[in-house]
Order: C-alpha cells, then structure tokens, then sequence
C-alpha cells in the first residue's frame, strides 16, 4: 500500500502532550493518527463523542439534582452539615 504525508496544525503545547503521550503508551503521532483513521472507516464515525458539554456539572441529570436540592432547601427540607477540613485528621 503506498503511503502520503499528511500534515496538521496544532499548537506547540498540544503537540509536546500528545508527542509525550504517545511515547508513554508506545507508539508515536503517525501510528495514532492512523489509529485514528482507521477506527473512523471501521466505525464510519467519529470514535468519540463531540459535544458542548464537556464539563459534566452542566449535564441536564446533574443540573435536575441540583434543582431538586434548591427546592428542598427552599421549602426548609435542607440538612445542615458539619465542614470537615481536609488538613483535619
């Protein structure tokens, strides 16, 4: 099979993380993007899943506990608890 060169652009920061990742799991960027190339044709997808939400404090299950818990301190149902310090021990 005949190979190309492939060019991306990514910031410098990026690129050392990633060049250092991949030297910890054993391969280099070329064998993860192929990696990459190859899960998307197999999948016929993105690997992953892209969202907005990547902080899962906004996800709509967190964001219903928490208006759930707003309620209850509201309605006066709240339970008062002690801070514990975690340099106390």
């Amino acid at each position: 099979m005949s190979q190309i060169t492939f060019s991306v652009r990514m910031d410098a920061e990026v690129k050392k993380q990633f060049d250092d990742f991949c030297a910890n799991v054993g391969i280099n960027a070329s064998t993860a993007f192929n990696m990459f190339a190859r899960a998307v044709l197999r999948e016929k997808r993105i690997p992953f899943d892209i969202t907005t939400e990547s902080d899962p404090f906004y996800s709509e299950s967190n964001q219903a506990f928490l208006r759930e818990a707003i309620a209850a301190l509201n309605a006066g149902k709240g339970v008062m608890h002690d801070i514990i310090e975690a340099d106390d021990e």
